[in-house]
């Protein structure tokens, strides 16, 4: 009986990994492993909270000023640092999908992307949200 060609090897596309970034060359654990989504999450509710925080301080009932603050902190802190507040507190930084420095437009672009925030909530196999992926950068961890 020959194969149907949803049972071929083509129509599959990349073999299932057997821990996000494999294919990527991270490790499955540890210092440089992907971040995985409760971290990230715990993260970016402490950036929320960060920027809310500033929010109500100074600029309470300006229709745009939240969104702002948080752009402005995820990419000052993302382009300087290679972590947001929330990353830094746990434990994970921004890079390439090499490894190496994020730089300056793809944390731009990241940013731009997640305040759309629907890109965010849609991942690939190895946990990037669609703002990571199209901006060519993964969650990692630091230690």
């Amino acid at each position: 009986m020959p194969d149907s060609p949803s049972s071929s090897p083509s129509s599959q596309g990349a073999a299932p990994s057997n821990w996000p970034g494999e294919r990527m060359g991270f490790p499955r654990t540890g210092a440089g492993s992907v971040a995985r989504s409760g971290r990230r999450l715990v993260a970016i509710l402490i950036d929320f909270a960060a920027c809310y925080v500033v929010y109500f301080a100074f600029f309470f009932g300006n229709d745009w000023a939240s969104l702002v603050i948080f752009a402005v902190e995820q990419i000052v802190l993302l382009t300087t640092l290679g972590s947001g507040l929330g990353h830094y507190i746990m434990g994970i930084r921004i890079v390439k999908v090499d490894g190496s420095y994020a730089g300056v437009w793809r944390p731009i672009l990241r940013t731009a992307l997640l305040l759309v925030l629907i890109p965010a909530l849609i991942w690939d196999s190895d946990q990037r949200g669609l703002h990571d992926v199209f901006a060519g950068t993964v969650l990692v961890m630091r230690r």
